[in-house]
């Protein structure tokens, strides 16, 4: 056993600062520099594709509705059905930032998103955009495959700031010991994401520079979905069970559910390949 003295003491305020009675989580910072990430991305995709500003201008909303919709749509049907299908105080909190309790209703923020549910989310908002704008369907999903992995590696660096999503006991020397949860070193499981969510990010736009053709074949969003989605199911081995029910499953929920975004993320690419070969014989 390696001496507690290597561990990384981890007990970082969740609030980054105030104004007022205001609070700003680092959570929610993240959340926003995600966004903001993606947003200036797609803006650049778009620029160099030649796609009016009119049509590039409705995306934001789209895609923050859909993310956040689903992801907190996500938490709840996936991993708390029994208590927010339960009443209809609790129905109100799945789509409201509040809880109730203490006999009145009290502001929270969303305690609770979902990956999946936001992947799922983002993906029917981004098909109602493109009915909207007309767009290519595969094009839209090709952009959003380079972008998504940026804001998903932002995301898990605020729950690395909010101390939750943590890892299995173990005694690896770059171990986190969550002062909020335990004295217990972990696996940082939520540095492991962001990290290969960061490489899988500069992967998609290292190949979209090398072969910018391959937007609007599915290519770019079948990859995202396959290495986000496999490598969430690997890493799942290293962190700790989300919710009680999933004590004795051989499967956790979180891998159960990237097993279908897997499937679709190979199919996907290998789509494109279809879809070029036909646009080859016309």
């Amino acid at each position: 056993m390696i001496e507690s003295f290597c561990y990384i003491l981890w007990n970082p305020n969740v609030v980054a600062f105030q104004i007022g009675g205001f609070s700003f989580r680092w959570y929610s910072i993240c959340w926003l520099i995600g966004l903001a990430m993606a947003y200036f991305i797609e803006k650049w995709l778009y620029h160099e594709q030649k796609v009016s500003k009119e049509k590039f201008d409705p995306l934001f909303i789209y895609a923050f509705f859909g993310v956040v919709i689903g992801a907190r749509l996500g938490h709840c049907l996936f991993y708390e059905p029994t208590y927010f299908l339960s009443s209809g105080k609790h129905i109100i909190e799945m789509f409201l930032p509040i809880r109730y309790f203490g006999g009145g209703w009290h502001f929270t923020g969303y305690e609770g998103l979902a990956s999946h549910g936001g992947t799922i989310g983002l993906a029917i908002a981004l098909l109602l955009y493109v009915k909207k704008t007309k767009l290519n369907v595969w094009m839209v999903l090709d952009n959003a495959g380079i972008c998504t992995p940026a804001t998903a590696c932002m995301i898990r660096l605020g729950n690395l700031m909010n101390s939750e999503i943590i890892g299995k006991p173990t005694d690896v020397p770059w171990a986190f010991i969550f002062e909020r949860i335990d004295m217990i070193p972990r696996h940082p499981g939520q540095l492991y994401e962001a990290i290969a969510y960061a490489i899988f990010f500069f992967i998609g736009l290292y190949l979209y520079k090398k072969k910018p053709q391959k937007v609007g074949t599915g290519f770019f969003f079948g990859l995202c979905l396959t290495l986000i989605f496999a490598f969430r199911f690997f890493v799942e081995y290293f962190k700790d069970i989300q919710e009680a029910f999933e004590a004795n499953m051989p499967f956790d929920m979180g891998q159960l559910l990237s097993v279908p975004f897997i499937i679709l993320g190979i199919a996907c690419i290998r789509g494109g390949k279809w879809i070029q070969k036909l646009g080859a014989h016309k």
